[in-house]
């Protein structure tokens, strides 16, 4: 008899503490892996309190309610006959860990710590868990009253084990410990196990993918085995977003794979694999055999789960799943699609009726106004087969029979746009922005903001008795400086303003989201107002640099048929809040920070990725703008250009204290309320670092000059 595994990889949109929702989420998960025959059953990371509970991981609250849901998914019977791999933090001897629990027939076979914990970048897994540090051992758990009455069992095993079915043995491996250079399943693949399973809460980035396919297949074509990987999707309630992508590979073969962004609560991915053809992999492979028949290999305890896992089969009747081609998206489509995903949980979740978005005419509002239409499209192209995403529009939009037939209706529903003219702005914008708006069905608001303007500035020269000018009227500039800024404050009163009462003057019954367009290069630089348009509920472009939203404009620009987005990408990025020099001369952003969006890519990376103060950022600089002959900057120029940026990044990174919630798309982010955590009061001459780079440019001249 062949033997034939039917494996599931689940893909839940959890919610922090949402104990109800998490819990019906769960459960159709495993009714639905088990009526497509599963054996096997593996859900995201702690998904029973869901993921991003943070600090609430420290209540005991927190704990109590998630034994309450195991209890209930113990006692339920349409959960038996399957082995269940769910996750809950589990106070053990008074210490907190990040646990999976194996459960089987309503009975715990194993709770498992995770070993190794995720804790840089948005992770602080330590700040809440402790990390296992006993590999291949396990001790008694003592159960808490309510699940020992259910599961009928006063202890259960806790610590790091295989489960031995009737037909396989099973390993368990918990998200950042893929990632480890030591990653366990190495050691328990030598010991026998010939399914990994590992639950995860992996966040989207963009281009991130790519490296778990690659580590999973790795995994597998050097070990051996069947790998299951679950992952979270969704918005959770922070930044972040999950995005999916369970799957199912053999011998470093995918045979299954989720969908990356999907707007399904539930998704179930199943693959057939062949157990037999895993051990014959092994048998072939003598190097291996060595290795885990050494006396230095380790040797696990084994708990027994009384499960075949292979479907019982006539020959003929079954086969295990073909192997298929990975589709990795290219980063324009995960900016079209990550983002969307995340601004439709988090309308649905917050109970609001859509969204608002003041839209200037340039590229970063372009961006995120085509965000929210890729939102529009997914939700309408899932509306007719999910009864979950048919439901929220209709929640979302107050209109009880309502059923979206593009996403230009439903647009001009849900999301407002506004062009917000003064005296500075020009006619090329606000056409480009009122076409826009048309063409992706938003209602449109155009209003001229001079008198608001006016008033304010009338207001302040009746106080102090004196009128501020622009710098081309003459004015200092501290003058021109709040001319700007009144401008773009007024702009977010404005934006609230409208968001609140625009759904009111329409009739509909909820306030918008406000939208905030802050690329990651200007929040970098610190080249925007304080509390201006930029500061909203929500900003979904907040870690994206302008090199990448150019180039998801231009594939938006085609693949969604949107041909004003052309002029989006010809337009020079202005601010337009000071009046036209002479001859006509607009203000240009690049200029006025004295440095190119290009260039500006270049410090944030080498700033946050290759982590490079002031003088470690010239030395690379010298590699890329000096020795190479296409750019061609004298060291001088270099150093300037470092010491440049330092100062206003410096002077500036007081405003990431108050940025708006941004979606996290990049390592490259600057957001500083959870993922760069940087002081914000700096001294600006960086008088130690600039000696340093000064001097290494006097010794380069002095060096050139000898030669």
């Amino acid at each position: 008899m062949p033997h034939f595994v039917t494996l599931a990889a689940c893909v839940l949109n959890q919610w922090a503490l949402d104990f109800d929702g998490n819990y019906a989420r769960i459960r159709e998960s495993i009714v639905r892996a088990k009526a497509c025959g599963a054996r096997l059953r593996v859900g995201p990371e702690l998904e029973i309190p869901g993921y991003g509970c943070q600090d609430h991981f420290l209540e005991s609250d927190t704990r109590q309610h998630s034994w309450e849901v195991l209890a209930r998914l113990l006692r339920d019977p349409a959960l038996h006959g399957i082995l269940i791999d769910t996750g809950m933090p589990v106070l053990h001897r008074s210490t907190q860990y990040n646990c999976r629990v194996l459960i089987l027939d309503g009975a715990i076979l194993l709770i498992r710590p995770k070993m190794h914990l995720a804790n840089d970048g948005n992770y602080r897994e330590l700040r809440w868990f402790a990390g296992w540090t006993r590999p291949a051992s396990i001790e008694d758990h003592v159960l808490p009253q309510i699940v020992a009455d259910v599961a009928g069992q006063r202890v259960a095993a806790f610590g790091d084990a295989l489960v031995d079915a009737l037909d396989a043995c099973v390993g368990v491996e918990l998200c950042e410990e893929l990632f480890t250079p030591q990653s366990p399943h190495v050691a328990m693949a030598l010991d026998g196990a010939e399914i990994i399973i590992n639950s995860s809460a992996s966040h989207h980035e963009l281009r991130k993918l790519q490296r778990r396919v690659d580590l999973i297949r790795e995994a597998t074509l050097k070990c051996g085995g069947i790998y299951v990987y679950a992952n979270q999707q969704g918005c959770d309630g922070d930044r972040v977003y999950y995005d999916g992508s369970a799957m199912v590979l053999a011998n470093g073969r995918v045979l299954a794979m989720a969908r990356q962004f999907s707007l399904a609560d539930v998704d179930v991915v199943l693959a057939t694999a062949d157990l037999d053809a895993v051990r014959a992999f092994r048998a072939a492979a003598s190097s291996r055999s060595l290795q885990a028949a050494a006396e230095s290999a380790s040797r696990f305890p084994r708990v027994a789960a009384a499960i075949a896992l292979a479907t019982p089969c006539a020959l003929g009747t079954c086969a295990p799943s073909r192997p298929i081609a990975v589709r990795l998206l290219a980063p324009a489509e995960e900016i079209g699609l990550g983002p969307a995903c995340w601004l439709w949980d988090y309308v649905r979740r917050a109970g609001l009726g859509g969204f608002f978005l003041p839209l200037s005419g340039g590229i970063d509002s372009c961006a995120t106004a085509v965000i929210v239409h890729s939102m529009c499209r997914l939700v309408v192209a899932a509306a007719p087969d999910d009864a979950r995403v048919l439901a929220d529009v209709r929640r979302i939009t107050g209109l009880a029979d309502y059923v979206p037939r593009s996403a230009r209706e439903l647009a001009a529903r849900i999301f407002c746009t506004a062009y917000m003219g003064s005296a500075n702005s020009t006619p090329a914008t606000r056409d480009r922005a009122r076409r826009l708006a048309h063409a992706i069905g938003s209602h449109h608001i155009d209003l001229d903001m001079d008198a608001v303007v006016a008033a304010v500035v009338a207001l302040f020269a009746r106080v102090t008795g004196r009128t501020p000018q622009y710098a081309v009227h003459g004015g200092s500039a501290a003058e021109n400086l709040a001319l700007q800024n009144i401008q773009a404050r007024l702009r977010m009163l404005l934006a609230y303003l409208f968001a609140a009462l625009v759904p009111w003057v329409r009739g509909t019954p909820k306030a918008l989201l406000v939208l905030g367009a802050a690329n990651a290069d200007e929040s970098l630089r610190g080249y925007f107002t304080k509390y201006d348009c930029s500061s909203a509920d929500l900003n979904p472009i907040g870690s994206i640099s302008k090199a990448d939203l150019r180039m998801f404009i231009d594939y938006a620009r085609v693949h969604m048929q949107l041909d004003i987005l052309s002029e989006f990408l010809a337009a020079m990025p202005s601010a337009e809040l000071v009046p036209a020099a002479e001859g006509g001369r607009l203000q240009s952003d690049e200029e006025e920070m004295g440095m190119t969006y290009d260039e500006l890519s270049v410090f944030g990376r080498l700033r946050k990725i290759e982590k490079c103060g002031p003088y470690s950022m010239f030395i690379h600089l010298l590699h890329l703008w000096h020795f190479d002959a296409d750019v061609g900057l004298s060291p001088q120029a270099v150093a300037e250009k470092v010491k440049r940026f330092f100062f206003y990044y410096s002077i500036n990174r007081h405003k990431m204290t108050t940025i708006t919630p941004a979606y996290h798309a990049d390592n490259y982010s600057p957001d500083d309320n959870r993922f760069d955590l940087r002081q914000f009061l700096y001294n600006s001459a960086w008088s130690w670092q600039f000696r340093a780079i000064d001097s290494a440019v006097e010794q380069m001249a002095v060096s050139h000059t000898i030669s």
